[in-house]
């Protein structure tokens, strides 16, 4: 049987025509693609309709569309080098099937975040804690949250953490309760001890005259008395208030002789049984 050489080259040509033209317009749809995608994006970001909805809520919506927009250019991209549909759609079904139990964690952190956006227990610039870290939030991504430390660290949270765990917002009120505890010898004069504190927090504009400041002896403990104090104060004034607070009460009970007593344990030797 003779083989009809020119036939075959023919359809090797062909082939390879095909496939690179197949390559270059995939090229081709990937540049534009990218390209509209990040105009499209800095255009949310810039857009007046997503300005007055919230700082996070919308941070959120151009992170989502963007991996949207992202998965839809790689679904076109493969539809263009041939590959049937049907076959994709059974594809992506059962990679994310396997995916979904892969990243179970991550698709967790994904609904959290819906979940933050929905019912928002935060916002950007809130001061949080949540289990073992605190601070300020700086952003709110669709897997994770990321918050800055008083001393300017960089924490990223996962968004299932804060929505699993105990969260504290510490700015979701105007104004906040400072307590201070001061430990002093039995013995000592309270009625005095309270004249002091009040002197001192008389001279603190800081400190909000609508509640009346709570200064009492409120617990007796191993070797000294407890004096608690309790003023209001704006959220902004609550960590400048505290330590000038205790700096002062501090200075003045050394000044009035009160003393701040530490822990001591008394030992008596029975020398009844010695010979």
């Amino acid at each position: 049987m003779e083989v009809n050489w020119q036939a075959i080259w023919d359809s090797v040509v062909h082939i390879c025509v095909d496939i690179a033209l197949k390559i270059l317009l995939s090229i081709l749809v990937l540049i534009i693609g990218r390209v509209l995608i990040k105009l499209l994006l800095k255009k949310m970001r810039k857009s007046k309709s997503l300005d007055r909805a919230d700082p996070m809520a919308k941070k959120f919506i151009v992170a989502f569309v963007g991996i949207a927009l992202n998965v839809s250019l790689v679904v076109l991209l493969v539809a263009i080098m041939g590959v049937p549909m049907a076959s994709i759609v059974a594809v992506i079904g059962s990679v994310g099937v396997a995916i979904s139990l892969a990243v179970q964690g991550t698709l967790s952190n994904l609904a959290s975040g819906l979940m933050i956006l929905v019912f928002k227990p935060f916002k950007l610039g809130d001061y949080i804690e949540s289990g073992d870290y605190s601070g300020t939030v700086t952003d709110m991504g669709v897997f994770y949250t990321t918050l800055t430390s008083p001393d300017n660290k960089t924490i990223v949270i996962p968004n299932s953490s804060l929505t699993t765990s105990t969260l504290v917002n510490y700015s979701t009120r105007d104004t906040r309760r400072l307590d201070l505890q001061f430990n002093v010898e039995y013995g000592s004069d309270v009625e005095k001890i309270k004249g002091i504190i009040n002197g001192v927090i008389a001279t603190h504009e800081e400190i909000l005259t609508d509640k009346a400041p709570f200064i009492r002896l409120t617990e007796l403990r191993d070797s000294s008395l407890c004096i608690t104090l309790r003023v209001w104060c704006k959220g902004s004034d609550f960590w400048t208030l505290k330590f000038n607070l205790m700096e002062e009460i501090v200075q003045k009970f050394g000044e009035e002789g009160i003393v701040i007593p530490y822990n001591r344990m008394t030992v008596t030797i029975d020398k009844r049984d010695e010979k």
